[in-house]
């Protein structure tokens, strides 16, 4: 029961993490109006979170190895519902901005804790489902935080939306302070994760970039995160300005794209951990869901730029079936193939280029669009970004099981430069 209990509260905190990095999205028209800001310092406070967000990655990482992943968790949060609250009251560019590298550098320890956590304390016949219901809690964050932000800033104003939503978020810490599970996980629980038999010393990042695996994931998470940000971030426009949409119908159908993302998810990790309950390698089935995933949502984002518009609305659906597949299994790999040992750094890591992607996207997209006049080269480039993350996740990622930490670091301490000093 408490294992259900940790996994509830974590899928919470990421469905408030992505309405705190979302919100401002939606209160952008009544904030660039009240504070009198330019459209370029609006475009500078969307992206600032990011910024921080995906440097402070690697050290999330390292602090959530290093220390109680549970508490590390706890102390972000408190950083980011804190920094929401504050935005409720800021007077001007300059402190907003600054609010925003707080709230990145708050949630940056979100996905290295969750990993570790379920590294340390979930099988892998389980993990599948749990991660899926993390890939939901991050799609309703969006689709939650539109519909209910948008109505109640229309009512109440942009200010008070921050100021609740920051101090009732603090709520979730009561719960959690009580219920997280401890640092390591007990001996019976070890006898079942595969991946906690091994002790011995902390690899680091430089030793999860030796190997393929280590790249490929960072890559592989590189092009979903190119193929997610798009989504989050021109799709309200593609629909209103391309296709012809009302404001109201927009909503509708981005809000049920987001929807079918988190069912997706959750119906594809469940499926996927009875696969491997059956007996199936674990390799095969983690393997198999982010390429399809992948493969399903890139070909049919690429068919939406040429399709009619009923058509291309039916078509967005099926990239939300196949992105939600693939957002179920991708933060199972640096889980196992980190282990309880390493799963929050290779995590911190996998996260740290997935992320620039953020950076990217935006204003490849924009520039596309501006060069062009339509969506056709943005979405064919994101469909083939979307095919190219596919291949990363077969071909440069191996078995997914967890690396044999101690005869690595041995090899590494054997290297032939070494060998030579040892001779000289």
């Amino acid at each position: 029961m408490k294992h259900w209990r940790v996994l509830a509260l974590l899928v919470f905190s990421v469905f408030i993490n992505y309405i705190d990095r979302s919100n401002l999205s939606t209160a952008a028209p009544l904030l660039k109006t009240e504070l009198g800001i330019s459209a370029g310092q609006l475009g500078i406070l969307l992206s600032a979170f990011f910024y921080t967000y995906f440097l402070m990655q690697p050290l999330a990482g390292w602090l959530v190895d290093r220390f109680h992943a549970g508490r590390m968790l706890a102390l972000g949060f408190a950083v980011w519902s804190t920094a929401t609250m504050v935005t409720g009251a800021v007077r001007g560019f300059a402190m907003l901005l600054a609010i925003r590298l707080v709230l990145g550098i708050g949630e940056s320890v979100a996905y290295p804790s969750y990993s570790k956590i379920f590294a340390t304390h979930f099988p892998q016949e389980s993990r599948g489902f749990a991660n899926a219901l993390i890939t939901a809690g991050l799609a309703l964050g969006p689709a939650i935080g539109t519909f209910a932000g948008g109505v109640l800033m229309a009512r109440y104003g942009w200010r008070p939306f921050f100021i609740v939503l920051g101090t009732g978020s603090l709520l979730w810490l009561l719960p959690w302070l009580r219920w997280m599970p401890p640092k390591t996980a007990s001996t019976g629980q070890q006898e079942i994760l595969a991946d906690t038999r091994h002790s011995g010393p902390e690899p680091g990042i430089l030793d999860i970039l030796r190997h393929s695996s280590g790249w490929g994931t960072c890559l592989g998470q590189f092009c979903g995160n190119y193929f997610w940000y798009f989504l989050l971030t021109w799709l309200p426009f593609y629909l209103v300005r391309e296709r012809g949409y009302s404001m109201d119908e927009m909503a509708k159908i981005g809000g049920t794209a987001y929807l079918l993302i988190a069912v997706f998810a959750a119906i594809a990790g469940w499926l996927a951990d009875a696969w491997v309950r059956s007996g199936a390698s674990a390799t095969l089935v983690r393997k198999s869901v982010v390429v399809f995933g992948h493969v399903v949502s890139a070909l049919a984002l690429a068919l939406c730029a040429v399709a009619p518009a009923k058509l291309a609305t039916a078509l967005l659906m099926v990239v939300s079936f196949g992105f939600g597949i693939f957002g179920s299994g991708q933060w199972i790999f640096p889980q196992t193939l980190g282990g309880a040992r390493a799963a929050g750094r290779w995590t911190g890591l996998q996260n740290f280029f997935g992320n620039m992607a953020g950076a990217v996207v935006p204003a490849v997209t924009g520039f596309l669009v501006q060069r062009t006049g339509h969506f056709f080269w943005a979405f064919e480039i994101t469909a083939a970004v979307g095919l190219l993350g596919a291949g990363c996740w077969q071909f440069m990622v191996g078995r997914v099981e967890e690396v044999d930490w101690e005869r690595e670091l041995k090899r590494s301490k054997i290297s032939p430069l070494s060998r030579g000093g040892e001779r000289a």
